[in-house]
């Protein structure tokens, strides 16, 4: 769907039909001119007196069939007091929809409606492009198209006012567009089947993207990584007859290419089965989206670029399958990282924090860092913990984990703290090795992340993010369909254009 702008005056609006978010007592004539000018025809539309403005309510008025705006689509906030960022998204999302079912061509939302709401007009209307993108998002699906499928509105206009028009209006308008179009590129990588993306394909994608949008990208493969010394890495991928790959990707505007950058690390297991430790069969399939860490640093590192963030940010991205082959990694194994310390493995199946490990050594090894992130999808037991809508943070930063919390938060991606407990690090001591790879099941998300902070320097501010179960949904919601969320996409987005320093 196009995003237009409409800025010549609510008398020169047009389309087929004209969303309406209303806050719950208030009539949306009286309380918006520009809409009364837009439609004077709403003020005596009878289905206006049925209509509350409750939360998540709708309401199609219908004008004359040949007026510049012969519809309107009344969308309820709830009441004014609490109308924000969150019911903005699921407003217009829920609208988006609904026009989409109904076969209409064009949609108009007047940016004078959001005036007055509690974020911000400019960052509502941020929300509102990208909630709208987000909405009508469909997965780049391999079957042929469905006849009876509605068909998708060609466009959106954004409407202002020129008596009423917030300054950063129309830039507002393309961050909200280029971030849906990165959450909805990590989520089409995410649904990809492994057998069409396996590690050196997603290095050709994301070639690819790095040529469309400016970015360097530079792949490492087996060869190469045994010669990095990244052994952890390797090992997750040597039961796979699709060797490993480590994705670096790099946006440096000009001014800035010596700046100490901020990194993104994002886990690439294009396929996990569990490997020798193989995982039950049921929602196995489930497992293709095991890279949406590395398709989310993707996508931000794209977006970043096509917002020209004016900082120094790169994406590394640790890919791998994780197979029960001949030559799998076995429990009780025991391989050398990339910082020389040898790792013992006892559950295959906890393969991801062995490509994280080895990532985040390089990253330390070859940059004087100004932050370093990762997001995986790690542990079931911080998806039992948080639940499908919070996702776990781990860092001794506090001033790191208050940023990273207000990225996401303006974003409607909310993050919830979780200790490194320092005393649970004695349960990753090994017989055999510096270091045992994993614990007991009890505190598992702890004990993963204390083991990948084993990895980082001291004097390097690190985070860890556990996006396990919400990177993932089996339940329609008004911004997302079945399938991969693309969780985590904005928030690196914004932690990268507001900084950490």
């Amino acid at each position: 769907m196009e995003i237009r702008v409409q800025n010549l005056g609510p008398e020169q609006w047009h389309g087929d039909v004209l969303l309406a978010p209303a806050c719950k007592g208030e009539s949306l004539p009286q309380s918006c001119p520009a809409l009364d000018r837009a439609a004077p025809w709403l003020s005596v539309a009878p289905g206006l007196r049925d209509f509350a403005g409750k939360d998540g309510e709708l309401a199609l008025l219908h004008g004359h069939p040949e007026l510049a705006v012969p519809r309107v689509l009344a969308v309820g906030l709830g009441s004014r007091s609490q109308a924000d960022a969150a019911c903005v998204r699921r407003a217009v999302a829920s609208g988006l929809r609904f026009c989409r079912k109904k076969g209409y061509a064009s949609v108009v939302l007047p940016e004078v409606l959001l005036a007055g709401l509690c974020g911000g007009r400019e960052r509502l209307l941020e929300e509102s492009v990208c909630a709208a993108l987000l909405a009508l998002h469909r997965p780049a699906l391999l079957k042929k198209p469905d006849p009876d499928e509605p068909a998708e509105p060609q466009w959106l206009a954004v409407a202002f006012d020129p008596a009423d028009m917030p300054r950063d209006g129309q830039a507002a308008v393309r961050r909200g567009e280029h971030a849906a179009w990165a959450v909805n590129l990590a989520r089409d990588l995410a649904a990809m089947p492994a057998n069409r993306l396996s590690p050196a394909l997603l290095a050709e994608r994301a070639q690819r993207v790095a040529r469309e949008n400016g970015l360097i990208c530079t792949v490492l493969d087996a060869a190469e990584l045994e010669r990095e010394g990244l052994g952890c890495l390797l090992a997750v991928g040597q039961g796979s007859a699709r060797a490993p790959r480590l994705i670096v990707l790099e946006h440096a505007p000009t001014g800035h290419e010596e700046e100490r950058p901020i990194v993104f690390v994002g886990k690439g297991i294009t396929f996990d089965s569990g490997g020798l430790c193989l995982k039950p069969s049921a929602n196995m399939a489930q497992m293709k989206g095991d890279m949406a860490g590395a398709a989310v640093v993707l996508a931000t590192l794209a977006a970043v670029a096509k917002e020209g963030i004016a900082r120094r940010v790169l994406g590394l991205l640790p890919c791998a399958d994780n197979m029960p082959g001949g030559a799998a990694m076995r429990p009780g194994d025991v391989v050398c990282a990339a910082n020389g310390d040898s790792v013992e493995i006892v559950n295959t199946d906890a393969e991801g924090r062995l490509a994280l490990c080895d990532a985040l050594v390089y990253a330390q090894k070859h940059w004087n860092l100004s932050a370093l992130v990762d997001i995986v999808t790690l542990t079931g037991a911080c998806a039992v913990a948080l639940g499908p809508e919070l996702a776990g943070l781990f860092t001794d930063d506090n001033s790191l984990a208050e940023r990273i919390r207000a990225a996401g938060g303006s974003a409607g991606e909310e993050y919830w703290p979780l200790p490194l407990w320092k005393p649970y690090a004695k349960i990753l001591k090994s017989e055999v090795a510096d270091i045992c790879h994993t614990g007991p099941r009890e505190g598992g998300a702890i004990n993963a992340a204390l083991f990948l902070q084993h990895f980082v320097r001291e004097d390097v501010r690190w985070a860890h993010l556990d996006i396990a179960g919400v990177d993932w949904t089996d339940k329609a919601e008004s911004l997302t369909g079945v399938g991969p969320t693309g969780f985590g996409v904005r928030t690196l987005i914004n932690l990268a254009a507001g900084g950490v320093e």
